[in-house]
């Protein structure tokens, strides 16, 4: 049951960048949504923000004791990528609903693992894509599906940063470097945007001299049926870069930033046709907290939502044909999939930004 006030209460698992700079604020921007724990491998740490949002605290060797508390009924789990099913599996099997950043794991077998908890036990699982929510994304994908740009021919991405060398997703190998991290926007994107899932992987990767624990700039092509092709460029070790361009056979659009979030970002893309070009204007919204809500509503109203199991397994599927890609030399096969299910404008929610705190022990993973 939610709180007195009809609000769903969460817990966070992982007291990291991402929970405290963007998932934390952004929930109070919220009218359906509360935490109420935080459970972090840092006592320290989780006894000050705890002190900050008025939670309980536990450590992650509590968690048990915290699904049995009955002062949760959903957990937001941004945990490294590998020990994403440690903590979404038990939830799932108590009955507590899950939202699960992205990826969903560090393997396909663990992702199936999640996803079937969430089959077996009736509670709910989304993956945290809070682009599906984000009311410049929903635009670009309606247009598209208007017929503004004809047909989608090819879409291409850069998406780049410096990772300090020391944070663990540049020192955890593969499944926590830019692929999995941030390869996962454009593959998503360029499956929402064509509606139809690639049948084939080709992929080209390189270390720089930074000496990092994964290969830090990798090039992806997916193929897909009707002559549609996509490629995408992820960098660790490179000037910041985060846009994408879909071509058509009758326009074009662009879109920087694509995948960003937070103070002064704006998801508003450019549509050229005819020989001009327009600007489509987004809000700046809290992606996190918007997601959040959609999420609360979900759980409230007894509704499915979007962004679930099937649709971060299918990420996974590419993400893990792109590893062998790179392992082998050689193009990945894909079998035929399809998902009835995609984007909609009743996912849109514009909240106004939360003003980010300052961070608790947190080391910046950014140059």
């Amino acid at each position: 049951m939610p709180s007195l006030e009809g609000k769903i209460r969460y817990a966070v698992v992982g007291g990291g960048w991402i929970s405290q700079a963007a998932f934390m604020p952004g929930v109070g921007q919220t009218s359906n949504s509360l935490m109420t724990a935080i459970v972090t491998g840092d006592k320290e740490k989780g006894g000050e923000l705890a002190r900050r949002y008025g939670l309980d605290v536990y450590g992650y060797d509590e968690y048990d004791a915290m699904l049995k508390s009955g002062t949760v009924d959903a957990v937001y789990i941004a945990t490294p990528n590998f020990r994403h099913r440690e903590f979404a599996e038990p939830a799932l099997k108590a009955g507590i609903h899950v939202l699960l950043e992205k990826p969903m794991e560090a393997s396909l077998e663990d992702a199936e693992a999640i996803e079937a908890a969430a089959k077996a036990s009736g509670a709910k699982l989304m993956i945290a894509y809070r682009l599906h929510c984000e009311p410049g994304t929903i635009a670009m994908v309606e247009a598209v599906r208007k017929g503004e740009i004809g047909k989608p021919r090819f879409f291409t991405s850069t998406f780049s940063q410096t990772v300090k060398a020391t944070n663990h997703r540049a020192t955890s190998g593969y499944w926590a470097g830019p692929v999995p991290d941030m390869g996962t926007y454009p593959i998503n994107a360029v499956r929402n945007l064509f509606e139809a899932e690639p049948i084939e992987v080709m992929a080209f990767a390189s270390r720089t001299d930074r000496d990092l624990g994964c290969e830090d700039t990798v090039s992806v092509v997916l193929k897909f049926t009707e002559g549609r092709q996509a490629s995408f460029t992820l960098s660790y070790s490179s000037e910041g870069v985060d846009q994408f361009y879909l071509v058509g056979t009758e326009g074009a659009m662009s879109a920087s930033p694509a995948f960003g979030f937070g103070e002064g970002t704006k998801i508003t893309y450019e549509l050229t046709k005819d020989g001009e070009t327009s600007t489509q204007e987004a809000p700046e919204v809290d992606q996190f907290g918007g997601e959040t809500a959609y999420f609360s509503d979900c759980i409230l109203s007894d509704r499915d939502p979007e962004p679930d199991g099937e649709e971060g397994i299918l990420d996974m599927i590419v993400l893990a044909a792109i590893e062998r890609a790179i392992e082998t030399g050689a193009p990945q096969k894909l079998a035929p999939r399809s998902r009835q299910r995609r984007i909609g404008r009743d996912q849109v929610r514009e909240l106004p930004l939360a003003k980010s705190p300052d961070l608790i022990g947190i080391e910046l993973p950014m140059e």
